[in-house]
């Protein structure tokens, strides 16, 4: 829309549908292909770790899984962009190829990715905060309140039960969830920078309205997400997940980590771990007490809220 707007003429009906079948299907075909190759690159570094023999390279290519993934983020995006189709789709398809692989180290990966997340985040909300005059957001207030209204109460609830009403499983209370944290972020915010970037006519308005009613949904909804899932009643007392711990295992292990928080109906029969009524090929490996971590034995008393670490075997 917006070449058609800056290079003129007529934009037609066939046009559109023409330039989203080119969109989403270039970018569609490419995040499935990439994914796969990105899997297959990965399963090279795999196997050159298996390699005895160049033991030095197999640790360096384990360390740079990281980097191979962020530069296909990256590669994935470009490509697809130079071929017409859409880069952000793209990246998304592939991040789901991958992500639903196994990968070595992946809780590693994943701590990297977060923090390059919040790194790309920092730049990109000081990059926007350089666009932003106050001044003129006030001056767009009454109808970015209009907006981000509709879309808080009417918009996105509806938008939410019409697509999940095949899914009969999720409660009502789940879909009033999803419908309320529906968060706007940086995203429609660089969409909105598209239009003032090409000097679109009107351009820094809609930046404004957007940039107005992203604020409006984190004030709003981003401040009361907790009081509303317990609103719901969609809380667990569940305790910390096992990476919380520091251990990971390797994926082709035939066993898996899992926590268990104890409460005071479960130490009725005793308090040691002795007297637990574990999993047959189940151990304890470590409790998590407040901020401490301990070794278990057979003689330590355990307490309520304490979190145990289990490893146990998986069935074959």
């Amino acid at each position: 829309m917006i070449e058609t707007i800056t290079l003129g003429g007529n934009l037609s009906v066939t046009q559109i549908i023409v330039q989203l079948a080119l969109q989403f299907g270039i970018g569609g075909a490419m995040g499935l292909m990439m994914g796969r190759f990105t899997k297959w690159l990965i399963k090279t570094y795999r196997r050159i770790g298996n390699d005895s023999s160049i033991k030095e390279d197999a640790d360096q290519a384990a360390s740079m899984t990281s980097i191979l993934l962020l530069a296909s983020v990256f590669f994935t995006f470009a490509a697809t962009t130079a071929l017409t189709g859409n880069g952000y789709l793209a990246v998304y398809i592939c991040g789901i190829v991958v992500g639903n692989a196994t990968i070595p180290n992946h809780r590693a990966i994943g701590k990297f990715m977060n923090g390059m997340t919040w790194l790309a985040q920092i730049v990109v909300f000081l990059m926007l905060g350089l666009l932003v005059n106050p001044h003129e957001m006030l001056e767009v207030a009454p109808v970015s309140l209009l907006i981000g209204m509709f879309m808080i109460i009417i918009g996105r609830p509806l938008s939410v039960f019409l697509s999940l009403s095949p899914l009969s499983k999720i409660s009502i209370n789940a879909k009033c969830f999803i419908s309320w944290v529906g968060l706007r972020g940086a995203v429609p915010i660089i969409f909105a920078t598209y239009p003032v970037i090409a000097n679109i006519d009107g351009a820094s308005q809609i930046f404004n309205i957007v940039f107005f009613v992203t604020l409006l949904s984190l004030l709003l909804q981003g401040t009361s997400v907790i009081t509303c899932a317990r609103k719901l009643k969609l809380t667990t007392n569940e305790g910390v997940e096992d990476n919380d711990f520091g251990v990971e295992l390797a994926d082709e292990l035939p066993t898996s980590l899992e926590t268990l928080t104890l409460t005071e109906e479960r130490l009725s029969g005793g308090n040691t771990l002795r007297d637990m009524n574990l999993a047959p090929g189940s151990l304890v490996m470590m409790i998590k007490r407040n901020d401490r971590y301990i070794v278990p034995n057979g003689q330590l008393q355990l307490k309520p809220n304490d979190v145990l670490l289990i490893i146990k075997e998986d069935k074959m």
